[in-house]
């Protein structure tokens, strides 16, 4: 279905949401395998402080178009190209009805879509078969969930686009993959009162990833252990789905 990626020795790879997380992680990964990695982020001095060795420093604001097309300016003209984008900011904000916040909502929604939207539009033009963009979504996108009044609709919005776009660029040999993690320990992630099941590192969601490109799968999720009891939930009929999810959730 994509293109399978299996030696990154020379790849040029943009990562856009690369200071922490997933995105920090996944830089270095590809750094150690070979790939020429551009990062970007808000904070230059966070994307310094990672110590890439090689790695070129892109500080731009992932919603901001203005700001993305200044990016890829200075890409292309030392890299005169790019094989894999990799969309990795996201926002997260734990929120119910009860302390609904249209403010920040709107914030986090344009953070993990949007922003998401707006690099595609950036870069859609130079993607070339054998290459194509990655999308970091979330599983919390298969289904609505408590506390995710804010995050969930944009990761669903997420999953949504990239499937719309891998039909019109599969034909062109372009890929387009969208990845759907459970829960991975991270500053965003910090944020949960609650266990979080089947929690992974960082380093642990970035070998999981690698690994997916390999495959050439549209979906990469992980770790399946969680995913696939996601995935089930995400089968069943609304009257089983809200009761069992409150169950579960204690909500």
């Amino acid at each position: 279905m994509n293109p399978k990626i299996v030696d990154w020795s020379g790849k040029r790879v943009w990562l856009v949401g690369a200071s922490s997380g997933i995105g920090a992680a996944l830089a270095g990964e590809l750094a150690r395998r070979g790939a020429r990695v551009a990062l970007s982020a808000r904070s230059v001095d966070k994307l310094r402080a990672l110590g890439i060795e090689g790695a070129m420093l892109l500080p731009c604001d992932a919603t901001d178009t203005a700001s993305l097309a200044g990016a890829r300016k200075s890409l292309f003209a030392a890299w005169r190209g790019v094989d894999l984008v990799i969309y990795l900011a996201g926002d997260y904000v734990p929120m119910r009805a009860g302390d609904f916040d249209l403010a920040v909502a709107e914030k986090v929604v344009t953070v993990n879509f949007n922003g998401a939207m707006r690099l595609a539009a950036t870069v859609l033009p130079d993607l070339q078969a054998g290459g194509g963009i990655v999308f970091v979504a979330s599983v919390a996108g298969y289904r609505g969930l408590p506390k995710a009044l804010a995050y969930g609709p944009g990761k669903a919005a997420l999953i949504h686009f990239a499937e719309c776009l891998h039909l019109d660029l599969a034909p062109q040999g372009v890929g387009v993959w969208v990845v759907n993690p459970g829960f991975v320990a991270t500053p965003l992630t910090a944020k949960n009162d609650f266990a979080m099941p089947a929690l992974l590192t960082p380093e642990q969601a970035a070998l999981a990833t690698v690994d997916g490109l390999k495959t050439g799968k549209f979906e990469i999720h992980y770790p399946k252990r969680f995913t696939r009891v996601m995935k089930l939930l995400a089968l069943l009929p609304y009257g089983l789905y809200f009761p069992l999810v409150r169950r579960l959730t204690g909500n």
